[in-house]
Parts: structure tokens; C-alpha cells; sequence
């Protein structure tokens, strides 16, 4: 149980760098597996995430090693991966498996290696009803069969089919990850239509690629790839930075009217937020692209001007969609950006079921706020906030949107039990701190 104390009203200053995303290294980490050479993942963030995806991977017998790297977004991880000869999932970590949702992106790769086996239900952050019906149809079209009992999943494979095309029942990112992981492995073309071309999903691609994996339509909706026989190959791959972080920090300049530079941002997975905060009348600069260590992610440092910018709200809904649309990761922090626009913003959540319902935590803090049903928001502002304490919402994006209105807010407030921030967000207390917040660690 950790808190935060947050002395909110200051204004922050100097320059910000994103880490690497959580979306992508979960994607990458499960990928490795089906490598039988030696993969070595750079720039893997040390969040609690992770962390839990390492135990539950040594519990089946895979080998991980992990290098600890400091900069200047924290301690990153290097992960050097090695798979078994043989893979036992009877011993499988059933705790630390049913915490994450990203458990369900190792059927893909365990598929090639066990006939049949079973995961424990996904979890994750709790926002209502999540089903899992884009994985199982997509990875039953492959030949798969997912049987979806009371606590686990009973996944059967024993022959494979290549050859065939497969429309996404949704535009899932995760979904997608699978059926690209398990697609690799199957000898043929496999064409994957409907198919959300989002960073984690282009990242997982191209580590394909590098591992010998032909794609087609890469950063396009409809995916074509070339399966092969095996894959052995020692590689090293960089994980890239993570849009939703850099979202992060663009939100808690606005809402501190902080001048800030945000460097390292991925620009192309950012394009419809910046639009929409433009025409809300956010002062920034996205200044020189160059490409993350991977060679293929656009990123630039963008200059976010909160002190001169005043905000008003859009007369249009705000909501999200599939990329190239608004991330819907990024939808919620456009709730306390709206306490600080003139006028009335409605938000609409469509995906989550209760997410929203998350957003009125804000209120605690002084929003004007009321919720139209379990998707819908309407935010009045401009609102002055105030600190108060408020216990950690158990999903991981709202969580980070009460902690940046705190920032904002003025006087003390106390955020309780933020294990739910620290899933996704390494070292955001003390990365925060070094630009000039005050926020103390309370363990």
C-alpha cells in the first residue's frame, strides 16, 4: 500500500522525457516466445505490470533475465528471454496471471507449443464487462478452440490452418498482438482485416519483421503475414515510447499552467489529441521529428505554453476510436483538461462500461460534473479545485487523471493506495518531483 501527498498549485518548469510504453512491452515480451534463440529486449519500463508478466513466464519455464538501466524516465529494464525446450503450465503463477489483461496475449505463442492447456480469467483494471470475443473467434478461424469456463480459459490446438483471412469481430489492439503472434507461426498467408494499426500493434510487427517474419500493410487496417516453419534467432529489439504517457505529462502541464517541454513524444499516435487541444486553444510547438531507437516510430519534443493558454470547451462530443481516431488510453484525460475549459464538454466513453463512472471522482476535488449514464460525462468548467483525499480508483488511466488534478488543485490532497498508477507508470512521483511537484512517497 503506497500513498501519494500532493502539494497541488505549483507550477512546474524545464523538460520531461516519456518512457517507453506498457502496451508495447507486454506485446514484445509475449512475441519473444515464440523465438527460440535468445531475445533481448531494451527499454522495457519497471512497472508493476511487468513485473507480474515476468513471474507468471518463469513460472512455465521460461528464463528471464533483467538488467536494471537508469535514466531520465526512470529505472528501465533490459529483458534477455529464453524460452524452454519444454513447457509445463500446470505450475502456472494463477495469481499474478489473473491481475493483468494481457495474460490473454500469450495464447498466441503458447498455442505452438502446447496442445492444450489452460489460463486463468484476465485481469486488469476494473471498468465493467471486457470480453475476450475478438480473440477467441480470431484465434478459433486459425484453428483454435477456446472453451471460457468459470475461472479459466481451456485453449485447444491441434492443427493449425494457414491460408486464411480473418475479419476482427472488433478493432481490438490486443486481439490483433494475438493473432499477429500466432499467425507468425503458421506456415502461409494470413490476412488480418479490420485490424487496429496502433503503436503496439506496428511495434509487434516490426519485431516480427526483424525475426524474419514477412508483413504486408503495416500501418494500414488490413494485415497480410507470411508465416514460417520456426523462428531462431538471437536479436535484440527496443521497446518505443509510449503516446499515452506523453499524454500524461501534455495534461499536467495544462493543468498546473506550466510551460513544459515533453520530449520523446510518439507524434504520429498523438495527431487528433493535439488537434482537439488546439481548437480547445492549447499554445504548443512540436518541434524537430527524429525516430525512437527502433527506427521506426516518428517521435518529436513538443512545447506545451500552459501559462498563456486559455481553454474553452468544444461544442463537439469528445470521444474515441479505433487509431488512427482518439486513443481511447487518452480519452480520460480530457476530463480534468475539461474542468479548466470554459463552458461545456461532454465526454463519451463508449468502450468501458463504467470507466466514466471513474471520472466523477474528480468532484471530491471541486469539478462540476454530472454523469448522463454509465458513457457519458458532462464537464462545466472553468473550475477552480482544491486538494482533498481520495482513495486510488482500480483502473489505471483514472487513477493518473485524479493524481494530475491534484496537481492542479489548490492546497494538499492525499491520493491513497496508487498501485493502480504504478502498473503502468514507472517512477512518476520522482520524475514529476524533478520539474518541481511536490509529491511525497508515502509507503
Amino acid at each position: 500500500m503506497t500513498d501519494f501527498r500532493i502539494k497541488g498549485g505549483r507550477r512546474l518548469s524545464g523538460e520531461i522525457s516519456c518512457n517507453t510504453s506498457k502496451n508495447g512491452a507486454m506485446a514484445l515480451v509475449c512475441a519473444s516466445l515464440l523465438n527460440k534463440g535468445v531475445t533481448t529486449l531494451h527499454e522495457i519500463p519497471r512497472i508493476e505490470e511487468i513485473n507480474r508478466m515476468v513471474e507468471v513466464l518463469r513460472s512455465i519455464g521460461v528464463e528471464i533475465t533483467e538488467t536494471v538501466n537508469n535514466s531520465d524516465t526512470g529505472e528501465q529494464m533490459t529483458l534477455q528471454i529464453r524460452t524452454p525446450e519444454k513447457w509445463d503450465l500446470s505450475s502456472i503463477n494463477q495469481v499474478s496471471a489473473s491481475r493483468m489483461r494481457s495474460t490473454l496475449m500469450l495464447m498466441g505463442s503458447l498455442i505452438h507449443h502446447v496442445g492444450d492447456f489452460k489460463l486463468p480469467h484476465a485481469g486488469g483494471c476494473q471498468m465493467g464487462t471486457r470480453t475476450i470475443s475478438a480473440h477467441k473467434h480470431g484465434l478459433e478461424e486459425l484453428g483454435a478452440n477456446i472453451a471460457i469456463h468459470e475461472n479459466e480459459y481451456l485453449i485447444t490446438a491441434n492443427e493449425l490452418k494457414s491460408g486464411k483471412e480473418i475479419i476482427m469481430y472488433e478493432a481490438s489492439d490486443t486481439a490483433t498482438v494475438n493473432l499477429l503472434i500466432a499467425s507468425a507461426l503458421i506456415p502461409g498467408k494470413t490476412v488480418i482485416k479490420y485490424a487496429p494499426p496502433n503503436y503496439q500493434v506496428q511495434d509487434v510487427c516490426y519485431f516480427l519483421q526483424a525475426l524474419g517474419v514477412n508483413i504486408d500493410g503495416i500501418g494500414t487496417h488490413i494485415l497480410t503475414v507470411y508465416g514460417v516453419e520456426e523462428i531462431k534467432a538471437d536479436i535484440d529489439w527496443h521497446n518505443s515510447e509510449d503516446p499515452i504517457e506523453a499524454m500524461c505529462f501534455i495534461t499536467t502541464a495544462i493543468m498546473t499552467k506550466s510551460d513544459l517541454t515533453v520530449k520523446r513524444c510518439s507524434l504520429n499516435f498523438l495527431e487528433v489529441e493535439l488537434l482537439k487541444l488546439k481548437y480547445m486553444g492549447l499554445k504548443y510547438e512540436a518541434q524537430s521529428k527524429y525516430f525512437a531507437k527502433n527506427g521506426k516510430t516518428v517521435l518529436a519534443d513538443i512545447k506545451i505554453y500552459g501559462k498563456d493558454s486559455v481553454l474553452r470547451a468544444l461544442e463537439d462530443k469528445i470521444h474515441s476510436l479505433p487509431y488512427p481516431g482518439l486513443n481511447v488510453d487518452n480519452l480520460p484525460f480530457f476530463a480534468p483538461i475539461a474542468t479548466q475549459a470554459q463552458g461545456v464538454t461532454l465526454i463519451h466513453d463508449w468502450m468501458w462500461e463504467n470507466r466514466a463512472i471513474y471520472f466523477t471522482e474528480l468532484t471530491r476535488l471541486g469539478a462540476n460534473m454530472r454523469l448522463l449514464d454509465p458513457h457519458r460525462i458532462e464537464i462545466k468548467g472553468k473550475t477552480d479545485l482544491r486538494g482533498t483525499q481520495v482513495v486510488c480508483p482500480p483502473a489505471l488511466r483514472p487513477a493518473v487523471i485524479v493524481m494530475i488534478a491534484m496537481l492542479g488543485a489548490e492546497g494538499e490532497s492525499i491520493l491513497r493506495n496508487v498501485y493502480s498508477i504504478k502498473r503502468g507508470y514507472d517512477s512518476l512521483a520522482e520524475r514529476l518531483n524533478d520539474i518541481g511537484a511536490e509529491i511525497e512517497v508515502m509507503a
